[in-house]
Protein backbone atom coordinates (compact mmCIF):
# COMPACT_ATOMS: atom_id res chain seq x y z
CA UNK A 1 0.00 0.00 0.00
CA UNK A 2 1.34 3.40 -0.93
CA UNK A 3 2.15 6.02 1.68
CA UNK A 4 -0.87 8.08 2.73
CA UNK A 5 -3.28 5.26 3.46
CA UNK A 6 -5.81 3.79 1.06
CA UNK A 7 -5.99 5.92 -2.09
CA UNK A 8 -9.61 5.88 -3.25
CA UNK A 9 -11.29 6.86 -6.48
CA UNK A 10 -15.05 7.41 -6.29
CA UNK A 11 -17.44 6.77 -9.16
CA UNK A 12 -20.64 8.81 -9.00
CA UNK A 13 -21.19 12.15 -7.28
CA UNK A 14 -24.96 12.36 -7.14
CA UNK A 15 -27.09 12.78 -4.03
CA UNK A 16 -25.56 9.80 -2.18
CA UNK A 17 -22.19 9.97 -3.93
CA UNK A 18 -21.53 13.45 -2.54
CA UNK A 19 -22.17 12.23 1.02
CA UNK A 20 -19.87 9.24 0.58
CA UNK A 21 -17.21 11.49 -0.95
CA UNK A 22 -17.34 13.90 2.00
CA UNK A 23 -16.92 11.00 4.42
CA UNK A 24 -13.96 9.61 2.49
CA UNK A 25 -12.33 13.03 2.18
CA UNK A 26 -12.76 14.21 5.76
CA UNK A 27 -14.03 11.57 8.17
CA UNK A 28 -12.73 8.07 7.40
CA UNK A 29 -9.43 7.22 9.08
CA UNK A 30 -6.81 5.83 6.70
CA UNK A 31 -8.66 6.99 3.57
CA UNK A 32 -7.40 9.48 1.01
CA UNK A 33 -9.86 10.52 -1.69
CA UNK A 34 -7.56 11.12 -4.66
CA UNK A 35 -9.82 10.78 -7.71
CA UNK A 36 -13.42 11.07 -8.85
CA UNK A 37 -15.40 10.37 -11.98
CA UNK A 38 -18.84 11.57 -13.08
CA UNK A 39 -20.73 12.20 -16.30
CA UNK A 40 -21.81 15.59 -14.92
CA UNK A 41 -19.17 18.37 -15.26
CA UNK A 42 -20.71 20.35 -12.39
CA UNK A 43 -20.19 17.40 -10.06
CA UNK A 44 -16.53 17.16 -10.99
CA UNK A 45 -16.13 20.88 -10.35
CA UNK A 46 -17.78 20.36 -6.95
CA UNK A 47 -15.20 17.66 -6.13
CA UNK A 48 -12.38 20.01 -7.04
CA UNK A 49 -13.82 22.97 -5.18
CA UNK A 50 -15.26 21.36 -2.05
CA UNK A 51 -13.02 18.31 -1.57
CA UNK A 52 -9.76 19.35 -3.17
CA UNK A 53 -9.76 16.40 -5.58
CA UNK A 54 -7.63 17.29 -8.60
CA UNK A 55 -7.78 13.99 -10.51
CA UNK A 56 -11.29 14.15 -11.99
CA UNK A 57 -12.54 12.19 -15.00
CA UNK A 58 -15.61 11.83 -17.17
CA UNK A 59 -15.19 8.06 -17.47
CA UNK A 60 -14.50 5.27 -15.00
CA UNK A 61 -11.85 3.67 -17.22
CA UNK A 62 -10.00 6.98 -17.49
CA UNK A 63 -9.95 7.27 -13.70
CA UNK A 64 -8.46 3.78 -13.38
CA UNK A 65 -5.98 4.49 -16.19
CA UNK A 66 -4.62 7.42 -14.17
CA UNK A 67 -2.98 4.88 -11.84
CA UNK A 68 -3.70 6.98 -8.78
CA UNK A 69 -5.97 4.62 -6.87
CA UNK A 70 -5.77 1.52 -4.68
CA UNK A 71 -9.54 1.15 -4.35
CA UNK A 72 -12.71 1.99 -6.27
CA UNK A 73 -15.77 3.25 -4.41
CA UNK A 74 -18.85 2.77 -6.61
CA UNK A 75 -21.82 5.08 -6.06
CA UNK A 76 -22.69 5.20 -9.75
CA UNK A 77 -25.91 4.22 -11.50
CA UNK A 78 -27.16 0.75 -10.52
CA UNK A 79 -26.88 -0.33 -14.15
CA UNK A 80 -23.06 -0.06 -14.12
CA UNK A 81 -22.24 -1.38 -10.64
CA UNK A 82 -21.40 -4.85 -11.92
CA UNK A 83 -19.32 -3.80 -14.93
CA UNK A 84 -17.35 -1.25 -12.91
CA UNK A 85 -16.75 -3.73 -10.09
CA UNK A 86 -15.43 -6.35 -12.52
CA UNK A 87 -13.19 -3.81 -14.26
CA UNK A 88 -11.77 -2.54 -10.97
CA UNK A 89 -11.11 -6.03 -9.63
CA UNK A 90 -9.35 -6.86 -12.90
CA UNK A 91 -7.03 -3.91 -12.25
CA UNK A 92 -6.13 -5.36 -8.84
CA UNK A 93 -8.16 -2.82 -6.83
CA UNK A 94 -10.20 -3.20 -3.68
CA UNK A 95 -13.88 -2.47 -4.40
CA UNK A 96 -16.79 -1.01 -2.47
CA UNK A 97 -20.10 -1.01 -4.33
CA UNK A 98 -23.39 0.50 -3.34
CA UNK A 99 -26.43 -1.73 -3.65
CA UNK A 100 -27.67 -3.35 -5.77
CA UNK A 101 -24.75 -5.55 -6.78
CA UNK A 102 -26.26 -5.76 -10.27
CA UNK A 103 -29.51 -5.27 -12.12
CA UNK A 104 -29.71 -8.92 -13.14
CA UNK A 105 -28.80 -12.17 -11.44
CA UNK A 106 -26.49 -12.95 -14.37
CA UNK A 107 -24.53 -9.75 -13.65
CA UNK A 108 -24.28 -10.61 -9.97
CA UNK A 109 -22.91 -14.06 -10.71
CA UNK A 110 -20.31 -12.52 -13.03
CA UNK A 111 -19.22 -10.27 -10.16
CA UNK A 112 -19.02 -13.28 -7.84
CA UNK A 113 -16.70 -15.01 -10.31
CA UNK A 114 -14.51 -11.91 -10.53
CA UNK A 115 -14.35 -11.70 -6.73
CA UNK A 116 -13.33 -15.37 -6.52
CA UNK A 117 -10.64 -14.82 -9.17
CA UNK A 118 -9.21 -11.91 -7.14
CA UNK A 119 -9.63 -13.35 -3.67
CA UNK A 120 -6.74 -11.29 -2.31
CA UNK A 121 -8.75 -8.09 -2.89
CA UNK A 122 -11.43 -6.75 -0.54
CA UNK A 123 -14.92 -6.67 -2.04
CA UNK A 124 -17.62 -4.92 -0.05
CA UNK A 125 -21.37 -4.55 -0.75
CA UNK A 126 -22.91 -1.47 0.87
CA UNK A 127 -25.72 -2.92 2.98
CA UNK A 128 -25.59 0.10 5.26
CA UNK A 129 -28.25 -0.95 7.74
CA UNK A 130 -25.99 -3.70 9.06
CA UNK A 131 -23.66 -0.90 10.20
CA UNK A 132 -26.28 1.32 11.81
CA UNK A 133 -25.65 1.20 15.60
CA UNK A 134 -29.25 0.20 16.41
CA UNK A 135 -29.40 -2.61 13.84
CA UNK A 136 -25.94 -3.85 14.81
CA UNK A 137 -26.99 -3.95 18.47
CA UNK A 138 -30.18 -5.82 17.59
CA UNK A 139 -28.15 -8.43 15.68
CA UNK A 140 -25.90 -8.94 18.70
CA UNK A 141 -29.00 -9.48 20.87
CA UNK A 142 -30.40 -12.00 18.38
CA UNK A 143 -27.09 -13.87 18.27
CA UNK A 144 -26.98 -13.92 22.08
CA UNK A 145 -30.44 -15.52 22.21
CA UNK A 146 -32.20 -12.54 23.77
CA UNK A 147 -35.45 -13.26 21.90
CA UNK A 148 -35.00 -17.00 21.49
CA UNK A 149 -35.20 -18.37 17.96
CA UNK A 150 -36.19 -15.63 15.46
CA UNK A 151 -38.94 -16.70 13.09
CA UNK A 152 -40.56 -13.50 11.74
CA UNK A 153 -39.19 -10.21 10.37
CA UNK A 154 -41.37 -7.24 9.50
CA UNK A 155 -39.44 -4.50 7.72
CA UNK A 156 -40.31 -1.44 5.68
CA UNK A 157 -38.67 1.33 3.67
CA UNK A 158 -40.74 4.48 3.20
CA UNK A 159 -39.64 7.64 1.39
CA UNK A 160 -40.99 11.17 1.42
CA UNK A 161 -43.55 11.78 -1.32
CA UNK A 162 -41.54 14.77 -2.54
CA UNK A 163 -38.87 12.38 -3.87
CA UNK A 164 -41.34 10.42 -6.04
CA UNK A 165 -40.89 12.45 -9.27
CA UNK A 166 -37.13 12.01 -8.93
CA UNK A 167 -37.59 8.25 -8.59
CA UNK A 168 -39.76 8.00 -11.73
CA UNK A 169 -36.90 9.37 -13.81
CA UNK A 170 -34.57 6.65 -12.56
CA UNK A 171 -36.88 3.65 -12.98
CA UNK A 172 -35.13 2.37 -16.14
CA UNK A 173 -31.80 2.08 -14.33
CA UNK A 174 -32.86 1.35 -10.73
CA UNK A 175 -34.58 -2.00 -11.27
CA UNK A 176 -37.90 -0.84 -9.79
CA UNK A 177 -39.31 -0.46 -6.29
CA UNK A 178 -38.40 -3.92 -4.95
CA UNK A 179 -34.77 -3.82 -6.06
CA UNK A 180 -34.30 -0.12 -5.36
CA UNK A 181 -36.08 0.19 -2.00
CA UNK A 182 -36.51 -3.27 -0.46
CA UNK A 183 -33.09 -4.78 -1.14
CA UNK A 184 -31.98 -3.60 2.33
CA UNK A 185 -35.07 -5.14 3.98
CA UNK A 186 -34.40 -8.42 2.16
CA UNK A 187 -30.80 -8.43 3.34
CA UNK A 188 -31.88 -7.72 6.91
CA UNK A 189 -34.41 -10.58 6.86
CA UNK A 190 -31.74 -13.05 5.69
CA UNK A 191 -29.30 -11.61 8.25
CA UNK A 192 -31.62 -11.79 11.25
CA UNK A 193 -33.31 -15.10 10.39
CA UNK A 194 -30.16 -16.91 9.25
CA UNK A 195 -32.10 -18.67 6.51
CA UNK A 196 -32.70 -18.50 2.77
CA UNK A 197 -35.90 -17.51 0.97
CA UNK A 198 -37.90 -20.32 -0.66
CA UNK A 199 -40.81 -18.32 -2.12
CA UNK A 200 -42.26 -14.82 -2.36
CA UNK A 201 -45.68 -13.32 -3.01
CA UNK A 202 -45.81 -9.59 -3.71
CA UNK A 203 -48.56 -7.12 -4.46
CA UNK A 204 -49.03 -3.38 -4.76
CA UNK A 205 -50.07 -0.56 -7.03
CA UNK A 206 -49.70 3.08 -8.02
CA UNK A 207 -52.14 4.67 -5.61
CA UNK A 208 -50.75 8.22 -5.65
CA UNK A 209 -48.58 8.55 -8.77
CA UNK A 210 -50.04 6.77 -11.85
CA UNK A 211 -46.79 7.30 -13.75
CA UNK A 212 -45.21 4.45 -11.76
CA UNK A 213 -47.93 2.09 -12.92
CA UNK A 214 -47.51 3.25 -16.50
CA UNK A 215 -43.86 2.21 -16.24
CA UNK A 216 -44.74 -1.24 -14.86
CA UNK A 217 -43.81 -0.31 -11.31
CA UNK A 218 -45.63 0.83 -8.15
CA UNK A 219 -45.53 3.47 -5.47
CA UNK A 220 -46.69 1.22 -2.58
CA UNK A 221 -46.04 -2.52 -2.20
CA UNK A 222 -46.02 -5.38 0.26
CA UNK A 223 -44.40 -8.81 -0.05
CA UNK A 224 -44.57 -12.01 1.98
CA UNK A 225 -41.44 -14.16 2.04
CA UNK A 226 -41.27 -17.78 3.13
CA UNK A 227 -37.88 -19.00 4.36
CA UNK A 228 -36.39 -22.44 4.81
CA UNK A 229 -37.64 -24.03 8.00
CA UNK A 230 -40.93 -22.10 7.84
CA UNK A 231 -39.56 -18.74 8.93
CA UNK A 232 -41.29 -15.66 7.50
CA UNK A 233 -40.86 -12.01 6.53
CA UNK A 234 -43.31 -9.28 5.60
CA UNK A 235 -41.62 -6.49 3.66
CA UNK A 236 -43.23 -3.27 2.46
CA UNK A 237 -42.23 -0.14 0.60
CA UNK A 238 -43.78 3.26 -0.04
CA UNK A 239 -42.70 6.24 -2.08
CA UNK A 240 -45.53 8.43 -0.77
CA UNK A 241 -45.02 9.25 2.92
CA UNK A 242 -45.73 12.81 3.98
CA UNK A 243 -44.12 12.71 7.44
CA UNK A 244 -40.55 11.76 6.50
CA UNK A 245 -38.25 8.85 5.72
CA UNK A 246 -39.65 5.94 7.74
CA UNK A 247 -37.50 2.81 7.94
CA UNK A 248 -38.20 0.35 10.72
CA UNK A 249 -37.82 -3.34 11.42
CA UNK A 250 -39.32 -5.78 13.91
CA UNK A 251 -37.88 -9.22 14.69
CA UNK A 252 -40.11 -11.73 16.50
CA UNK A 253 -38.58 -14.69 18.26
CA UNK A 254 -39.75 -17.57 20.43
CA UNK A 255 -39.00 -15.57 23.60
CA UNK A 256 -39.41 -11.92 22.65
CA UNK A 257 -39.56 -9.15 20.08
CA UNK A 258 -37.03 -6.53 18.97
CA UNK A 259 -38.29 -3.28 17.42
CA UNK A 260 -35.86 -0.96 15.63
CA UNK A 261 -36.69 2.63 14.70
CA UNK A 262 -40.45 2.27 15.06
CA UNK A 263 -40.89 6.05 15.20
CA UNK A 264 -38.60 7.88 12.73
CA UNK A 265 -37.70 10.82 15.00
CA UNK A 266 -34.75 13.06 14.24
CA UNK A 267 -34.21 13.74 17.96
CA UNK A 268 -35.78 12.97 21.32
CA UNK A 269 -37.39 16.42 21.52
CA UNK A 270 -41.20 16.52 21.49
CA UNK A 271 -43.16 19.71 20.92
CA UNK A 272 -46.42 20.25 22.80
CA UNK A 273 -48.49 23.19 21.54
CA UNK A 274 -51.97 24.14 20.30
CA UNK A 275 -51.67 21.56 17.49
CA UNK A 276 -50.95 18.72 19.89
CA UNK A 277 -47.86 16.66 20.71
CA UNK A 278 -45.41 15.92 17.92
CA UNK A 279 -41.77 15.21 17.05
CA UNK A 280 -39.78 16.05 13.94
CA UNK A 281 -39.02 13.13 11.62
CA UNK A 282 -35.89 12.40 9.62
CA UNK A 283 -36.33 13.55 6.03
CA UNK A 284 -34.25 11.10 3.99
CA UNK A 285 -32.30 7.85 4.18
CA UNK A 286 -28.96 9.60 4.55
CA UNK A 287 -30.06 11.52 7.63
CA UNK A 288 -31.43 8.32 9.16
CA UNK A 289 -28.34 6.22 8.41
CA UNK A 290 -25.55 8.81 8.52
CA UNK A 291 -23.72 6.84 11.24
CA UNK A 292 -24.07 3.64 9.25
CA UNK A 293 -22.67 5.17 6.05
CA UNK A 294 -19.62 6.38 7.93
CA UNK A 295 -19.16 3.05 9.74
CA UNK A 296 -19.38 0.94 6.56
CA UNK A 297 -16.84 3.15 4.76
CA UNK A 298 -14.51 2.88 7.75
CA UNK A 299 -14.90 -0.91 7.76
CA UNK A 300 -14.11 -1.09 4.04
CA UNK A 301 -10.94 0.98 4.50
CA UNK A 302 -9.87 -0.97 7.60
CA UNK A 303 -10.37 -4.32 5.83
CA UNK A 304 -8.36 -3.11 2.83
CA UNK A 305 -5.48 -1.79 4.93
CA UNK A 306 -5.43 -4.75 7.33
CA UNK A 307 -5.85 -7.49 4.72
CA UNK A 308 -8.98 -9.01 6.25
CA UNK A 309 -12.29 -9.95 4.66
CA UNK A 310 -15.56 -8.12 5.42
CA UNK A 311 -18.53 -9.96 6.88
CA UNK A 312 -20.68 -9.08 3.86
CA UNK A 313 -20.04 -11.33 0.87
CA UNK A 314 -20.67 -10.84 -2.84
CA UNK A 315 -23.12 -13.73 -2.43
CA UNK A 316 -25.22 -11.55 -0.12
CA UNK A 317 -25.57 -9.03 -2.94
CA UNK A 318 -26.56 -11.76 -5.39
CA UNK A 319 -29.20 -13.22 -3.09
CA UNK A 320 -30.76 -9.81 -2.40
CA UNK A 321 -30.95 -9.11 -6.14
CA UNK A 322 -32.37 -12.55 -6.88
CA UNK A 323 -35.09 -12.11 -4.26
CA UNK A 324 -35.82 -8.57 -5.44
CA UNK A 325 -36.45 -9.82 -8.97
CA UNK A 326 -38.65 -12.63 -7.65
CA UNK A 327 -40.71 -10.02 -5.78
CA UNK A 328 -41.00 -7.97 -8.98
CA UNK A 329 -42.10 -11.02 -10.97
CA UNK A 330 -44.69 -11.93 -8.35
CA UNK A 331 -46.03 -8.37 -8.30
CA UNK A 332 -46.41 -8.27 -12.07
CA UNK A 333 -47.91 -11.76 -12.43
CA UNK A 334 -50.02 -11.79 -9.28
CA UNK A 335 -48.74 -15.18 -8.20
CA UNK A 336 -46.28 -16.79 -5.80
CA UNK A 337 -42.76 -17.21 -7.15
CA UNK A 338 -40.51 -20.00 -5.89
CA UNK A 339 -36.76 -19.54 -5.80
Amino acid sequence: MREGGLRIGISGLGRLGKRHAQNLAFRVRGATLVAACSLVPEELEWARRELGVESVHSSFTAMLDSGDVDAAFLVSSSSVHASQAIEALGRGLHVFTEKPLGVSVKECLEVERAVAAHHDRVFFVGFVRRFDPSYAHAKRLVDEGAIGEPFLVRSQTVDLDEYAPFQVAFLPSSGGIFLDMNVHDVDLARWFLGAEVESVHAMGGSYVHPEFGAAGDADNTVAMLKFAGGKMAVISASRTAFHGHDTHTEITGSKGILKIGLTPVSSRVELFDSVGARAECVKDFYERFSEGFLAEAQEFVDCSLQGRKPSILARDGTKATEIGFAMTESFRNGAEVRL
